[in-house]
Parts: structure tokens; C-alpha cells; sequence
């Protein structure tokens, strides 16, 4: 993935190690290979044929005689086999050795193996044991040998997911690196992690670490991983697997112990000791991460998006915002790889610190051009649920049992909302009159200080009177006055204003000579409609446009390929029957009928490419 080799090509020129980019064709603009001192194209978008491809990337590997290989965080990182042909070719995997990553892929042997070392296990393996939380170690071990040494990380997805422990290994000897929480996932995968959890306490810490320590030693583990772990509700927790390569939140890992995990790998697979002691290894602060996705998260929590980032600002100007990412303006987000923006970061002392740099951080990050996750962190990130710590890997269906719909209002968000809206009206309104700072027509009478606006949000209109005092205005909303003041610079993408004393930070992401125009308040996106008293009472008299009734018809809820249609014109199918099946980075996603009816028409194919919204079946 793009962060994954942005970050080791960043950590290489730290080094002082010269770097190759291996990139498929739609990549050979990619922020990666751009940084890289060569880059090899290995083949053609789809995986199979270019990161997958072992025979074009050994081909690099010997065109550029590249002495070592980080596997980045996915496609052959935990593949055996590529590891044994480097070997073969004298090339270093900076990875776990062949015998490693075949014990720990095949789950059954794992389980095995972790039972020998000593390791909680859930009791049969066909058993089934309750859980709340599953909490992953990462092991970085490494071990010496006649080849040297070798580094590997691993990740553990959380497949519950609630605390992870990072563990290193040097010469016979083992550091864990504490826990990561990572409980708030959708679809198993995660969305927002953090370090420490407020889940394990010291001992409940102690003793998985003394057990991914055993598990590491059984196996002769010489590189960095991550042991996973199922816990339940009374802090009992069983070995689950170990997965051998870097995890994708390594960061948090990292803000809190002071280490550069990449770095420590690339040491170790040249040959050098770990320098670090059990004693060493800190827990200094909070961290949280989340990830933001180029996906809708209004659809099952985030279906991916395409598109080209017209616009694109990290919010790394703030205090402890760490940004890892392998896209920059101008890049496209397409229907081949993970739709992963980047990783936003946040440190502070205490985790409310983190979270309130976080939620900063969201309101500051300015992504154009494809639709992206951000409501859905923020509405977790200022959950109360989310705050007081009480999270499970159910949290997202328990508390959007309907969906995820977005920040919801309250009557004062809605007046704090009201009032920008009617206040970026009047200041743009202002500034059309004036041209070099002077007015445009110089017989024009007195600048106007007040006004009387129609505000429509939501399907509600508020009658609102504004007045002018310098760069403040105060709006009366339904009978309550809001102060909101700022620098009203109508060029910038975020809009930093003050209400009634509270700093908020706004963007306005779209508005037209008819009033219209998207805030993105609290990180949700909102159309509102600013009109006259005068043009309010006449659009009164539009004619309404008719919905499309979506029942008779199946559209792509996202851009994608076509993998299956299993109806044909004239076939019969009942609710919930499945009609086709759209596949969207790496994701199957089968589209069914919303009601019982008859086929009218087919209007795609397998193997076609679909976009957002493309008309598919429709139905009598």
C-alpha cells in the first residue's frame, strides 16, 4: 500500500540507504516512486500482475542488484515462498525466516506451537469462547545466525480487536512494547486505534508479554511481528495467531516508546543488535490513530470511493499531528488498491489531550475530489461511549443500529450552524461590492450593517436578522443571538471562526450565486440555503422535483468491476435475492432486490467496470 512505502523509503533516506520503487503502471506517478532514488515498473493495475508478480519483481531485484526487500505491510509480506527465492539469490528479506512465517500462517500449527510454549489457547479448537476485546502483540525479534540477522514485522488484525502488545526479541531475549486498543473496527477491519488501552491493566499487560515472549522463542522468531489475542470481559485472554508482518498503526506504537519500528528492522536485518532492555521500553503518553479512508461512510460504514484529490492539505501545521500517507494533491484513488488515504495521528499526555488534538486534526484536514471517512471518525472520536472507554468491536452496529447518518444536530449546533451560514452570505455578499478594497460603483449609498435572511437546513427554514461589527456578526436564530466572528477569508479551504466565544474550524466546500452552499460543521457535511426575505417567498412558487423511486432499480453503490450477474430479463426474484456482485478494492459486495418482481432489463456484465450510481438491473 502507498503509506506503507512512503514510509520506508522516509525512513531509508534517514538511514542513508539508496531505495527502489517497484510500482504497477497507473502507479508510476506515486509519491513512492517519486522519492525513491530507481523505480521498476513490475506490470499492469491488477495485483496479480505487478505486486503479486514474483518473477517481474526478482527480475528488479537483479536489474538493479538491490541487496534487501521490505515487503511494506501487505501483498507478498508474509509469502514463504518469496522469501525463499530471495534467500536463494542471496538477497535479505527484512522479514521473519521461511520456517517462521509458515508455522505462524498455517492456524492450526500456530495453535500448536503457542499450546507447547505454554500460551493460552482457546480450550478445542472447535470450541467457542465469548469474547469482548482481542488484544495483538507484536513481536520484533531477531536472532543470530551464519546469514545474519533478520528483521520482520508483523501486524494482527484484530478480528474483535481491543489491545495489542508490541514484542522485540534480541539474542535470545524478548521487549514487549506494549498494547495498541483496536476494538472500533467495521467489517473486521479497524478504523480508529490507540495506545495504551484503557482496557489492560499492568498485570493483565505483563502477562500476555511474558506469553508472545514464549511464543516468539518457540518458534526461533527473528524479526518484528504481532501475536493476537482474544480477550473477554474478565481480562482472560487466548492466543488467536501471529501474523509476520508491520502493522499499519505502528505509529502509536511508536509515540509512546520513542522507537522507529522500521528503523529498528532495517538495523537488525543488517546485522545489528537491538540496543534496547526491557526496562528501556516506556509508556509516555496517549496516542490515537485513525485512519482515513477514501470511502462513503454512509454506506456500511464506508463503502470505497474513486476519484482524483483535487484538493489536498494535512493538518500537520497543528502540535503532535503525525500524518502518514502516499498520496499527495493531484493523485487518484482508484478501484485497484486499498482506499486508505492516510493514518492521522495524534500525541498528548493524557488520552484526553490525544483525543482533543484529534479531533483538531479531523476539522483541519482538507480532502477534495473523492468522498472520504472523516464524519464517521469524528462522530466516534466525541462518542461518549468512546470517551468514557467503554468500546467493544460492536460498537459501530450498537450504537448505529440504523447506519451511520452523520452528526445529528442539536438545537444549538443547528443555531451555530444557521448563523455561519448566514454570516458567510453577508461577507460574500460584502466583498462582491468591493473591488481593490473600494466599493465598485463610488455613488453606491453607506455599506449596509443588517440584514433579514431565510436559512432552509434540513428541511427547516429559520428567518434570521444579521448585524455587522467589523469582522463580527451577530445573527439572530429563532429568537437566540450567536455571536460569530473570523477572518472571512473566502479563499482558504478551512474556515477558523468563533461562536459565542467557542473556536470552531469550518469548511466551505461548495457555494453559488443562488445560495447554496456545503459547510463540512463538526465534520459532517451539510447543504444549507441562504436567500433574500424577497427571493425566499418567490422560490416558494418552484415546482418540486419527484425522487426516483429506487425500488424498481439496482444501482452501484460504488465504482467497481462486474464479477457475476445471476439474473436475465424476464427472471422472477423475491426480496433479498442476490442479482449481481460488484467487486471494489479487494472488497466482493453482492447487490440483491429490494422487492419481490419481475427482471425488465440487464444493463451490465461480468467483467465490465462499473461507476457510482450506473444503472444495473431494473425491475417491472
Amino acid at each position: 500500500c502507498a503509506y506503507s512505502r512512503s514510509i520506508v523509503m522516509k525512513t531509508c533516506k534517514k538511514m542513508g540507504i539508496k531505495t527502489v520503487a517497484v510500482h504497477s503502471d497507473v502507479d508510476a506517478s506515486a509519491v513512492h516512486v517519486k522519492m525513491a532514488d530507481e523505480a521498476v515498473c513490475v506490470g499492469p493495475a491488477p495485483t496479480n500482475k505487478s505486486y503479486l508478480n514474483m518473477d517481474a519483481i526478482m527480475d528488479a531485484i537483479r536489474k538493479t542488484g538491490s541487496q534487501a526487500v521490505h515487503p511494506g505491510y501487505g501483498f507478498l509480506s508474509e509469502n514463504k515462498e518469496f522469501a525463499k527465492r530471495l534467500a536463494a539469490e542471496d538477497v535479505v528479506f527484512i522479514g521473519p525466516d521461511t520456517h517462521a512465517i509458515h508455522a505462524m500462517g498455517d492456524k492450526i500449527e500456530s495453535k500448536l506451537l503457542a499450546k507447547a510454549a505454554n500460551v493460552n489457547v482457546i480450550p478445542g479448537f472447535d470450541g467457542v469462547v465469548e469474547v469482548s476485546y482481542t488484544v495483538n502483540m507484536v513481536v520484533l525479534a531477531t536472532t543470530f545466525c551464519k546469514e545474519g540477522f533478520r528483521l520482520s514485522s508483523q501486524e494482527a488484525a484484530s478480528s474483535f480487536g481491543d489491545d495489542r502488545l508490541l514484542i522485540e526479541k534480541f539474542h535470545g531475549n524478548a521487549l514487549w512494547l506494549n498494547e495498541r486498543e483496536c476494538s472500533i473496527q467495521r467489517r473486521n477491519q479497524k478504523v480508529v486505534e490507540e495506545a495504551p488501552s484503557t482496557f489492560l491493566d499492568p498485570e493483565t499487560r505483563r502477562a500476555m508479554g511474558e506469553q508472545a515472549v514464549q511464543l516468539a522463542k518457540a518458534v526461533q522468531y527473528s524479526s518484528a511481528g504481532t501475536v493476537e489475542f482474544l480477550v473477554d470481559s474478565n481480562k482472560n485472554f487466548y492466543f488467536l495467531e501471529m501474523n509476520t508482518r508491520l502493522q499499519v498503526e505502528h505509529p502509536i506504537t511508536e509515540c509512546i516508546t520513542g522507537l522507529d519500528l522500521v528503523q529498528q528492522m532495517i538495523r537488525v536485518a543488517k546485522g545489528f543488535p537491538l540496543l534496547h532492555k526491557q526496562e528501556d521500553i516506556p509508556i509516555n503518553g496517549w496516542a490515537i490513530e485513525s485512519r482515513v479512508y477514501a470511502e462513503d461512510p454512509y454506506k456500511s460504514f464506508g463503502l470505497p470511493s474513486i476519484g482524483r484529490l483535487s484538493q489536498y492539505q494535512e493538518p500537520i501545521n497543528l502540535p503532535k499531528v503525525r500524518v502518514d500517507s502516499g498520496i499527495q494533491e493531484g493523485s487518484d484513488i482508484s478501484i485497484y488498491y486499498d482506499p486508505m488515504i492516510s493514518k492521522l495521528v495524534t500525541y498528548g499526555a493524557t488520552r484526553a489531550e490525544a483525543l482533543q488534538r484529534m479531533e483538531a486534526a479531523l476539522d483541519n484536514y482538507v480532502i477534495r475530489g473523492v468522498t472520504h471517512n472523516i464524519p464517521l471518525l469524528r462522530e466516534i472520536i466525541t462518542h461518549p461511549r468512546f470517551i468514557s472507554g467503554d468500546i467493544t468491536t460492536n460498537f459501530l452496529p450498537e450504537e448505529y443500529p440504523e447506519g451511520f447518518k452523520g452528526h445529528q444536530l442539536t438545537s444549538e449546533g443547528r443555531r451555530e450552524l444557521v448563523a455561519t451560514a448566514a454570516a458567510l452570505y453577508v461577507s460574500a455578499q460584502l466583498r462582491s461590492q468591493r473591488f481593490l478594497g473600494n466599493l465598485r460603483v463610488s455613488t453606491t449609498p453607506q455599506e449596509q450593517r443588517q440584514w433579514e435572511l431565510c436559512v432552509e437546513l434540513e428541511k427547516g427554514s429559520h428567518t434570521v436578522a444579521v448585524s455587522r461589527s467589523g469582522s463580527t456578526f451577530t445573527v439572530e436564530v429563532d429568537g437566540v443571538k450567536v455571536e460569530v466572528s473570523g477572518e472571512w477569508n473566502l479563499a482558504s479551504a478551512l474556515l477558523p471562526v468563533t461562536i459565542n466565544r467557542t473556536p470552531r474550524v469550518l469548511q466551505c466546500l461548495s457555494r453559488d450565486a443562488g445560495g447554496d452552499i456545503t459547510l463540512q460543521y463538526l465534520g459532517t457535511q451539510f447543504k444549507v440555503r441562504v436567500l433574500s426575505q424577497l427571493v425566499s417567498t418567490l422560490s416558494a412558487h418552484m415546482p418540486e422535483k419527484v425522487p426516483e423511486d429506487t425500488s424498481s432499480i439496482l444501482r452501484s453503490p460504488m465504482p467497481g468491476s462486474v464479477v457475476a450477474v445471476s439474473v436475465k430479463p424476464g427472471d422472477v426474484v423475491a426480496e433479498g435475492q442476490e442479482i449481481c456482485v460488484i467487486e471494489a478494492m479487494k472488497m466482493q459486495n453482492s447487490l440483491i432486490a429490494a422487492k419481490a418482481a419481475k427482471v425488465k432489463s440487464v444493463h451490465c456484465k461480468a467483467g465490465e467496470t462499473v461507476g457510482e450510481g450506473d444503472l444495473l438491473v431494473q425491475l417491472e
